[in-house]
């Protein structure tokens, strides 16, 4: 991918899934990785895999819903890279607890705007991606109905990516005269350990792929190469969007 040779990336969730292929992806275009991930083992061996690969990258445990904690991982990616020109705003969680959902997928993603869109600005300039989701454009539809005496189990999802989508527009209108841009992906289900407590059973697995017109899951990679795209000056021109990256998903 053109436009990411000596970048400086940060990357958040690197520890699993999507967020691994994309610390992959990136340091394969020419960047310099920082993983950060609240499992600071399997952030370790993110950047062992970037290493074998031929890249370069360290690790860092990060825990998103601490403003404190992702303001010191910015600082110590600047520090340690000489300046941060990319964010991938991705760590998430999936889940049916309020709380923590909107804590980690939606606050977590504000703090990681908040203080890299201000680093980047004072720098020259970046690129934000924020790992939304299809749960951020349409509600998600279930196998089994919600019981009568209790709401829909991924209301906190939903809305939390659907607050990441209007974020998203917000800080790119914001920092758009500062040489920083904002985007999202829109990820439909993608076969990762999220979402591996329904797939592991082969009718939660058929269900998921019969939601895509594609008749299959998205693959962690298939979403990295999105986000690299969207992060590299291929993309120079484009801010406040979200790309999605679903089989088909959301065209119905």
């Amino acid at each position: 991918m053109a436009g990411l040779q000596g970048r400086r990336a940060l990357v958040t969730g690197a520890g699993s899934g999507i967020g691994v292929a994309m610390s992959l992806r990136l340091a394969r275009d020419g960047a310099a990785v920082m993983c950060a991930d609240i499992n600071e083992d399997a952030a370790r061996r993110t950047a062992a895999q970037v290493a074998e690969a031929g890249g370069f990258a360290e690790a860092v445990r990060l825990d998103v819903t601490s403003e404190d904690e992702v303001r010191d991982v910015i600082e110590r990616t600047i520090v340690a890279f000489g300046g941060l020109d990319v964010l991938m705003n991705n760590a998430g969680i999936a889940g049916g607890d309020w709380e923590r959902t909107v804590a980690v997928n939606l606050t977590g993603v504000y703090y990681g705007l908040v203080h890299a869109a201000q680093a980047m600005a004072l720098r020259g300039g970046g690129s934000i991606v924020n790992t939304a989701s299809v749960a951020g454009l349409v509600g998600l539809a279930g196998m089994q109905p919600p019981a009568a005496d209790a709401p829909p189990p991924s209301s906190g999802y939903v809305a939390a990516k659907h607050g990441v989508v209007g974020m998203t527009k917000q800080f790119a209108l914001a920092y758009a005269g500062r040489g920083v841009r904002v985007n999202a992906i829109c990820p439909g289900y993608i076969d990762t350990p999220l979402i591996a407590g329904v797939t592991s059973v082969e009718a939660g697995r058929a269900f998921l792929e019969s939601l895509h017109p594609m008749g299959r899951l998205g693959r962690a990679e298939e979403v990295a190469a999105a986000a690299a795209f969207l992060a590299s000056d291929d993309a120079s021109f484009i801010t406040g969007t979200t790309l999605t990256v679903d089989g088909g998903y959301t065209a119905r």
